[in-house]
């Protein structure tokens, strides 16, 4: 399940938004200011930020820089919504470094198409065909994992490692490997990011009794597939 941050000051539009997100199966969390969300952000690493230009404390075109200056959040995918219609306006707020730009009031379909679209953009998944290995079956175009037919609820990094994972079946990986494949050499966390997340991955794949395919060798990393040792 893939994360998304909303950073709206206006309660009756942040609570229709994180309803619509929800509804479509997104994690959301919300902010009402910049603050909040920079707070947020310094611990945590959404799958995309859709932000307000008007906020409180600070405008939206002002506060995606400061987001850019923080390794983890180079790459973020940022959805800005705004009232502001002039073109000038979009012009500068895709400058600043926003992926996309919707204009107030937005159609919600067309928000969740356009999320959909930065997403699988973000993780190079875009036109790609269904990976299968065993009963686990992953679709890129659609950001979905099914183990023995049923649809399953997985991470946005966790469904990361898994897409890597099944694109690269048998191959021994270390941790720094990993890192440098699924989170990116830009991105600065610790080798034991790596065990945490592996562990949530072997957790979904335990409860479909699928765990054995995800194989640790002591001292040398991981490996994925559904040929036997």
């Amino acid at each position: 399940m893939f994360t998304i941050l909303v950073v709206e000051d206006d309660k009756a539009i942040r609570d229709m938004l994180t309803m619509f997100l929800t509804s479509n199966n997104y994690e959301v969390e919300a902010a009402e200011d910049g603050k909040q969300a920079l707070d947020y952000l310094h611990k945590s690493t959404p799958d995309l930020l859709l932000l307000d230009w008007m906020l409180p404390d600070t405008d939206g075109v002002d506060l995606i820089p400061r987001i850019r200056d923080l390794p983890v959040h180079k790459d973020l995918p940022v959805l800005m919504l705004t009232a502001r219609a002039e073109e000038a306006d979009k012009i500068k707020g895709l400058d600043v470094g926003a992926d996309d730009y919707m204009t107030k009031p937005v159609s919600l379909q067309e928000l969740d198409a356009r999320i959909r679209a930065l997403i699988r953009r973000s993780q190079g998944l875009n036109q790609q065909q269904l990976l299968t290995q065993g009963t686990i079956t992953l679709d890129p175009d659609n950001n979905a994992v099914e183990i023995n037919g049923e649809k399953i609820k997985i991470g946005g990094m966790e469904y990361r490692l898994l897409h890597f994972f099944m694109k690269n079946p048998e191959r021994l990986y270390s941790r720094s490997q990993l890192l440098d494949s699924v989170w990116g050499q830009t991105v600065f966390v610790e080798e034991r990011t790596v065990d945490v997340h592996i562990m949530r991955l072997r957790k979904i794949l335990k409860n479909n009794g699928v765990d054995s395919m995800l194989k640790t060798i002591r001292g040398m990393g991981y490996r994925f597939g559904a040929k036997e040792d």
